[in-house]
Formats: C-alpha cells, structure tokens, sequence
C-alpha cells in the first residue's frame, strides 16, 4: 500500500520511527523498480533544533522544509551527496526525516547514489511522485536509538538527542 498524506502529517519523532520497515520504491524512467525497506532514519526538529537546516530560517535551500507534508526535501553534502528527506508536520513548522539507510545501502549517500536521486526530486511530493514512493507491507521489527550522525556544529543538547532510528537485528528480505 501506497502512503498517502495522512501518513506524513506528524511530529517527526513520531515519523522517524515509524517509516522504518517501510518500503522506498524507486522507479526508473525505462520501467525498472527497485523496493528497499528503510532501515535507519534521523530526525530534524524545527527552528530550534540547531542541527536542522530549518534553525537558519526560511531560505530558498530550506523552502522545501516549510512545505506540506511529503514534500521531499533533496540537498547535497561535501559537493558529491544528495540527502533525501521527508517532510513532515504541517506547513511552516519545519521537520523532516533523513532516510540514513535502506535495503543493504547503509548511508544516505550510497542510497542515492544506488537509486539515482538527486535535486530534481527537490520540492516534489513523495505520494504523488511516479518515480519515487513509499509503501506498508505491514513489516514489523524493533528499533534503537542513538545520537543523530555529524552534527558537532549543532553543540548540546542537540548532539546528545537521541533521534537516529534503527531497526534491530535486521536481514534484507529484498
């Protein structure tokens, strides 16, 4: 099942979790799909969150944070990383899930780069993208938090923030 709206009109602490063990389906221009199920995802938290872009304030890189949810959030890193982000919450209060890990590709950067993501998919919508989705098998599995990945810049609290997600004990099954 195709995640609709709904799905992604809640506090990013609630999201982050939830998205793990879902499926990121991601379709080719030639017909080609391929579906990994989401194993690790960080959570970014509004203005006042300093690791989060949105702390900086509305700018045209972080516009797509103060959109509706499900709108996909795509920066680049080191000048060779996209990032793919979901936002969440509702417009103008600015959060979003960082997709870390899916399938065997543990890092946001390989999973891009395995699944040809880049800027174009800035700004648009994940429940209405042909090209990129994601689904509920109903897969269930226990996860664990840790400290968010990089973001010494950010200082404490928000170093220590436990809101990295990442399912146990996890086999790719796909």
């Amino acid at each position: 099942m195709k995640l609709g709206y709904d799905f992604f009109a809640s506090d990013v602490l609630i999201l982050a979790p939830e998205l793990l063990g879902k499926i990121l389906v991601r379709k080719f221009p030639d017909g080609n799909t391929i579906r990994l199920r989401i194993i690790e995802t960080e959570a970014y938290r509004g203005t006042d969150d300093l690791a989060c872009h949105a702390s900086k304030g509305k700018t045209p890189r972080t516009e797509p944070m103060f959109m509706e949810a499900g709108t996909i959030y795509i920066y680049l890193i080191y000048g060779m990383y996209w990032m793919l982000n979901i936002v969440c919450s509702e417009i103008d209060n600015p959060q979003a899930v960082l997709i870390r890990g899916a399938g065997k590709y543990n890092g946001p950067g390989k999973l891009t780069k395995a699944l040809r993501i880049d800027k174009t998919f800035n700004k648009t919508s994940i429940f209405e993208n042909e090209f990129l989705w994601i689904e509920d098998d109903d897969f269930s599995g226990e996860y664990f938090t840790s400290p968010r990945v990089g973001i010494d810049y950010a200082g404490e609290p928000w170093i220590s923030m436990p809101w990295n997600f990442k399912l146990k004990n996890f086999k790719i099954d796909f």
